[in-house]
């Protein structure tokens, strides 16, 4: 049996995808803004080369960003972004910007990749970068390699990327870690919310938002479906002559018999007290009148047993059809008209009336409590 799923919400996933969509699109805007404005006070202070290379990135990042204006691929614009940055980066290293200063501007990269991207994709681009700026560093005769850097500025800046880079990582980690065991957290209390705790079906609440689900359902594409409001004969009987532990273990005991009898697709619900209400989509009222009777026939045969005693648990069901209504208050006051007929012709029996082999006997003589 299918349990009623959540209120259709904004998950934690979704929020992060929204803002790191939101972060990318301002990344870009200021990439962008930085590229032109640098390149731009490059080109008044003679240095033209190192001013076209920072506008061809500049254009670079336009031309990703109008891609993504037409295509609406979040995924794609933010890796064709961060590819454009880390050749940005590759370029600074090995130019050195100006006053070789350019590799400076890498500081600001670790705690966004890691938040753009997740732990394993950020490590493997921070490693790629770290080795592109170690071999250009090593190397400076390299014929892309103009510029050369000291000693010292080569230990001071590989020491403390690296230092940053394992902070970020940590506190990515942390913040994941703390992430997901705030979302177990949320799905935990939200089961609860909507879970009977003596049956473990669904309650009251998760029943209203499917049936209302149903019904939307209903309204757009025309699938019709069925209720069955039913109540446990003489409960009250049950609870004073045999306990009130004895009425919980009646209750338990019939829900494991509604999960045996619908199908996969029906849900189950406790409606309160002694009352359960099944949900039946792409049901006709006749074929909703065949289960309930089934269940009925069910609970009939079935032994109900509590500390060595049987006890006398019998049910009265009410079915109504959404075809028959219109709205979904309107058709749990038919279905609650039809379970109230249902006992008053007394009790064990359907309503509307459904003829079966055990029915006449059943529902002519109820079962004393």
């Amino acid at each position: 049996m299918t349990q009623a799923r959540p209120p259709a919400q904004y998950s934690a996933e979704d929020e992060d995808f929204r803002r790191s969509l939101q972060l990318t699109r301002w990344l870009a805007v200021i990439a962008l803004m930085l590229l032109l404005g640098i390149g731009t006070k490059s080109w008044l202070s003679g240095h033209g080369g190192h001013a076209v290379m920072l506008w061809t990135f500049a254009a670079l990042i336009a031309i990703n960003g109008t891609v993504y204006l037409f295509l609406k691929k979040h995924e794609l614009h933010m890796v064709g972004l961060l590819a454009i940055v880390i050749v940005l980066f590759g370029y600074l290293f090995a130019s050195g910007g100006e006053s070789n200063t350019g590799p400076l501007w890498f500081y600001a990269f670790p705690p966004l990749l890691f938040y753009l991207t997740n732990l394993r994709q950020g490590t493997i681009m921070l490693a790629t970068c770290l080795a592109m700026a170690l071999v250009i560093f090593q190397w400076p005769q390299l014929p892309f390699v103009t510029t050369e850097y000291s000693a010292d500025f080569k230990i001071r800046f590989l020491t403390s990327v690296l230092f940053e880079s394992l902070f970020c990582f940590i506190l990515e980690y942390s913040r994941l870690k703390a992430r997901s065991r705030l979302l177990e957290l949320a799905r935990s209390h939200e089961q609860a919310a909507r879970t009977d705790e003596l049956t473990g079906l669904p309650n009251r609440r998760a029943m209203h938002q499917r049936l209302l689900e149903e019904y939307s359902r209903y309204q757009r594409s025309g699938h019709h479906f069925s209720v069955a409001l039913i109540d446990l004969d003489w409960f009250k009987r049950i609870n004073d002559d045999y306990g009130h532990d004895a009425g919980d273990a009646s209750l338990k005991q019939f829900a494991d018999l509604v999960r045996d009898i619908v199908r996969q697709t029906d849900l189950g619900a406790r409606w309160g007290g002694e009352e359960f209400l099944l949900l039946l989509p792409d049901t006709s009222l006749l074929q909703a009148l065949t289960l309930a009777e089934r269940l009925r026939q069910k609970v009939a045969d079935t032994e109900f047993r509590f500390r060595d005693q049987v006890l006398p648990v019998t049910i009265s069901a009410g079915v109504s059809s959404i075809t028959q209504s219109d709205s979904v208050n309107h058709l749990l006051k038919q279905v609650d008209v039809q379970l109230y007929s249902a006992k008053e012709n007394g009790r064990n029996q359907i309503a509307p009336r459904v003829k079966s082999r055990a029915t006449t006997s059943h529902q002519d003589s109820p079962r004393p409590s």
